[in-house]
């Protein structure tokens, strides 16, 4: 059975790379030792990069580090014909290209800190058939995913 598929938004990710603990770092320790897979769009390493440098510069090294060791795929931002045509897919617009990055690569849970945008609106799961959750939901639901592929 292949690992998991990931999808982090950049609350996700940077809360994972700042804290020595929490579900979005065992996510990504996880994510080194090969039990999940981790994606991310370029919009979101940009984003969390500037957060990052903005709110904790020294962390810097540690967030190019975490790419690195938990091998992470990166994907190309969707396109604007991509994102016109999800345009009502979630009521943030500047989340939309998150969502349809997240459609895209076919990820089986988007992480998510973001609870007003894609998580309080049950919508955004059910417009892009995304499992949709925080990362000790998406934790969770790993947990039970490993769990079944041993028995």
């Amino acid at each position: 059975m292949p690992c998991p598929e990931l999808f982090f938004d950049s609350s996700a990710l940077f809360s994972g790379v700042i804290s020595a603990s929490g579900a979005s770092r065992a996510l990504l320790l996880l994510g080194e030792a090969g039990q999940v897979s981790i994606t991310l769009s370029e919009q979101v390493v940009t984003e969390t990069e500037r957060a990052v440098a903005r709110k904790l510069p020294r962390a810097l090294a540690d967030f190019r580090e975490t790419i690195r060791a938990t091998g992470m795929c990166i994907v190309r931002d969707p396109s604007p014909s991509e994102i016109e045509a999800y345009v009502d897919i979630i009521a943030h617009p500047a989340d939309v290209p998150i969502v349809v990055a997240a459609v895209q690569v076919e990820t089986d849970y988007l992480v998510t800190l973001n609870r007003r945008h894609f998580i309080d609106d049950p919508a955004v799961a059910e417009r892009s058939e995304l499992r949709i959750g925080t990362p000790g939901d998406a934790l969770a639901w790993v947990r039970r995913y490993l769990m079944e592929a041993e028995v």
